[in-house]
């Protein structure tokens, strides 16, 4: 459904490192800066990427957004939650485990970036 993702970020440094980090967790390989100073983290199904605002205002999570990453199993959600928050994330909402949805059982982590972005780590349950 989608080409691409990019949020912003005040500290593109900062940022990209705690990408790098919960994204590795996953097993993605780290971001590439373009000369612009954009970081992009390329998959075959889509694009992340992160930019300084070019309005040159700071960055803000957008309230109720939220990016979420798809996570192959429980432990991988929990290794991308400690790589966050070990790399300047903060916890948000409850700690990493299963919640109940509309979709059937969610193994959800949330996270704020460094800039204050709302993230996401998701595993679907299989019942």
């Amino acid at each position: 459904m989608f080409s691409h993702i990019m949020i912003g970020a005040n500290d593109m440094q900062a940022s990209k490192a705690f990408y790098d980090a919960i994204l590795g967790a996953m097993g993605h390989a780290p971001g590439t800066m373009d000369p612009k100073g954009r970081c992009f983290y390329m998959t075959d199904t889509g694009i992340f990427a992160l930019t300084t605002p070019i309005n040159g205002q700071p960055a803000s999570g957008g309230n109720g957004s939220t990016v979420g990453f798809a996570a192959k199993d429980p432990a991988t959600a929990d290794a991308w939650h400690a790589a966050g928050l070990a790399n300047g994330g903060s916890p948000i909402e409850d700690p990493p485990g299963v919640r109940e949805s509309p979709l059937g059982k969610l193994y959800l982590a949330y996270l704020r970036d460094p800039s204050g972005n709302k993230v996401c780590a998701l595993h679907r349950v299989s019942e």
